[in-house]
């Protein structure tokens, strides 16, 4: 294929909430285009960015996908993100990498909670945005509601460049209010517009709207504003100059409108793609010299080569394929160059560009293009690729902690091991993904950003690796601890055949203050013990106290004294006494007032601020304490210690109660007592389950 300038390209991230059409839209561009003969649906999964079987299944975008559209001599590259709040990282890391967001805004929902975070996203990265108002032809779609919802939301640089033809199932095109030409569509869907004049009943609105569009582009440029006060009025040279400055200076935000499914407004938005947003020379990219200090790198061919990783791609066949952003200079297939964040050379092997999950190789990838190469031993996502000894690399993303952990435990015995070696490949795709064993329950822990992103991990387990897993709630870490001090003997005598077994011991047992943990402390005097036979009791001791008394949860927070005791010079050994060691705990345990400790943890939630009262009512209903409450604009974080078993289903609930618009992060503070009324329920509960497992064992 052809390989593209710098000012020839145009990076385009396609993001927006779940639903809103993005993938659609994205089969479109691609058809429009005419690199693919036919338009792909979601419904039948044929579209081109959402290939994995899941994506498919689930008719919703999982992982970010490119593709590329070639179109007035322009290069397009289309990266097709997720809408679903469980994999929000992959739209920020697509993100990164381009140069506009096209937001897409579903015409009768308006600005849903991804839109809000995509476009928040963008706006951090300083990225130039455009908004598609998309799916115009369904039932009670509306620009003017559409408009009024965006701007509240979004601010007051939103401003049309189309207005629709048609309302419903009429719509049937759009007005330029560029050009003041109507673009009209045919309805067997080939996507090529007739010019026409606008109908004389929507003249007066177009008139109105590009008045408000020619103010708004004057407003961005000073020699424009005095033009505008000269004439009156923008020539349409003038307008598509000034609408470029604009949008890429982020005073303004265009909005078109389409019918992804119909194929209606799309050939415009590729000229506008082309025509309004910014070319990677327009922009350069963020980088950090050898001191750390931040730099702007320019997409310059002529420079250095450096190229940032914004992807991997696990593939059981294929292996690792790793997708890259070339920042300046040219990578060439067939040459080495240097992992400055792993201090590692790297052979390239063939250079590849991404149609979706059809792959062509190429023999070069310039400055600001977007490309992929395979099979690299030590690069991951967030690397820098580069000349040996460069000056210059770009910061690795920051993935956010996990919200939500799950037991998991093959269904074969024989996928023990397999386990972790599928789920690290996994997790080279995506970081976000964190697994482990609990060194407290034992269990293998999966965690992710939601139970979306949990269940969509195991089924890739099962389709790429043949592993296939139980999910359950994960045992909540509790502890057993003392509230009296004691008093206990213990004593181990066995005779057999030869030498007998005697160890004998008395021992002083205390509460020590949360955290405390143990102590083991000696005050034989006399010889009533030997020295040498004293670390068999405490061993003993510890042994015991990590089975538990109550409800098999280690004891701590507690002080054992040993400060008498007995031996035979014949039958005593470290054997004897670590059984006497026991023993005594075990007696102890029986006057020291055993009870339950459970995990609490520091919770902090962000909300839209009208759900905060019903949020800090959930947290009490929860056991929780509420620490305090910040406004940020118009969320609001609160901030409680809430006890752990309470927050296992929490994400549900926070889904529910703010239409997918919260988000919470906790982490571990403290433990402390369990309530009366909760107590018989744990122990019960907890003998239940060894028993069973007793049984399974047996």
């Amino acid at each position: 294929m052809k390989v593209y300038d710098t000012p020839s390209i145009r990076n385009v991230a396609i993001v927006g909430h779940s639903g809103s059409g993005k993938t659609q839209l994205t089969s479109a561009l691609l058809f429009d285009a005419g690199m693919v003969n036919r338009l792909g649906t979601v419904d039948e999964g044929t579209t081109v960015t959402d290939f994995d079987e899941e994506a498919i299944e689930r008719k919703h975008t999982l992982s970010a996908s490119v593709a590329y559209a070639e179109w007035s001599k322009t290069k397009i590259n289309l990266i097709d993100t997720p809408g679903v709040a469980n994999f929000l990282s992959e739209a920020r890391a697509a993100l990164s990498v381009s140069d506009v967001a096209a937001v897409v805004v579903d015409a009768v929902a308006g600005v849903e909670v991804q839109t809000e975070k995509t476009w928040a996203a963008a706006q951090d990265l300083g990225l130039p945005r455009v908004v598609v108002l998309n799916r115009l032809d369904r039932d009670r779609a509306s620009l003017d509601r559409s408009l009024e919802s965006l701007r509240e939301v979004l601010g007051r640089s939103i401003v049309p460049i189309q207005i629709p033809l048609g309302e419903e199932k009429s719509f049937r095109g759009v007005v330029d209010l560029v050009a003041m030409k109507s673009l009209v569509f045919a309805p067997d869907g080939d996507g090529k517009p007739t010019v026409e004049e606008i109908p004389g009943d929507i003249a007066p609105a177009a008139k109105t709207a590009r008045d408000a569009l020619i103010e708004m582009v004057a407003e961005a440029d000073e020699g424009l504003m005095e033009k505008f006060f000269e004439a009156g009025t923008l020539t349409q040279s003038e307008l598509e100059a000034g609408l470029r400055t604009a949008v890429l200076a982020g005073q303004m935000a265009p909005v078109l409108c389409t019918s992804a499914t119909l194929n209606i407004g799309i050939v415009p938005l590729l000229d506008a793609l082309v025509t309004y947003t910014p070319s990677p020379a327009d922009r350069p990219f963020a980088g950090a010299d050898a001191s750390g200090e931040s730099v702007e790198v320019a997409a310059a061919g002529d420079g250095p080569a450096a190229a940032f990783v914004w992807k991997t791609i696990a593939d059981p066949f294929a292996g690792r394929i790793t997708m890259f952003r070339v920042v300046s200079g040219v990578l060439k297939a067939d040459e080495t160059v240097h992992n400055l964040t792993k201090d590692a050379p790297e052979r390239f092997g063939s250079l590849l560009v991404l149609q979706g999950k059809t792959q062509t190789s190429v023999g070069e990838i310039r400055a600001g293009d977007l490309g992929a190469v395979a099979k690299l031993k030590d690069t991951h996502t967030g690397d820098t690729l580069a000349d040996k000894g460069s000056a210059v690399s770009f910061p690795p993303f920051t993935f956010p902690e996990p919200v939500l952990s799950y037991a998991i435990e093959p269904k074969s015995r024989g996928d023990e091991e397999k386990i972790s070696t599928s789920l690290q490949r996994l997790r080279e795709e995506d970081p976000t993904i964190q697994y482990g064993r609990d060194g407290q329950t034992g269990e293998l822990l999966l965690s992710g950003q939601g139970q979306l992103h949990i269940e969509v991990t195991v089924a890739k387990l099962k389709r790429r690796f043949g592993v296939e897993v139980n999910l359950k709630l994960p045992r909540i870490a509790y502890r057993e601890t003392i509230l009296a001090a004691t008093e206990a003997h213990g004593r181990h005598k066995k005779q057999t055949g030869g030498h007998g077994q005697f160890g004998d011991c008395k021992i002083r047992m205390e509460p020590l203050p949360r955290g405390g943990d143990f102590e083991f402390a000696n005050e034989i005097f006399g010889g009533a013990i030997p020295r040498q036979l004293v670390p068999a009791i405490e061993k003993g001791i510890q042994e015991e106290r990590m089975r538990g008394y109550l409800a098999g949860y280690p004891v701590v927070d507690f002080k054992v004294t040993v400060y008498d005791g007995s031996f035979h010079q014949v039958d005593s050994n470290e054997m004897s006494f670590k059984m006497a060691g026991r023993l005594a705990f075990k007696d102890a345990m029986t006057r020291a007032r055993p009870t339950l400790l459970e995990p609490v943890m520091n919770v902090e939630i962000y909300s839209p601020s009208e759900f905060a009262g019903d949020l800090m009512g959930d947290l009490n209903g929860r056991r929780g304490r509420i620490g305090g409450m910040e406004p940020r604009g118009s969320m609001t974080s609160i901030k409680a210690q809430v006890p752990m078993s309470e927050m296992l289903t929490y994400e549900q609930q926070l889904t529910s109660a703010t239409g997918g618009r919260g988000a919470y992060h906790m982490e571990f503070s403290h433990y402390e007592e369990v309530p009366a009324h909760l107590h018989g329920k744990i122990v019960s509960a907890a003998k239940a389950e060894r028993g069973e497992k007793a049984a399974e064992e047996a």
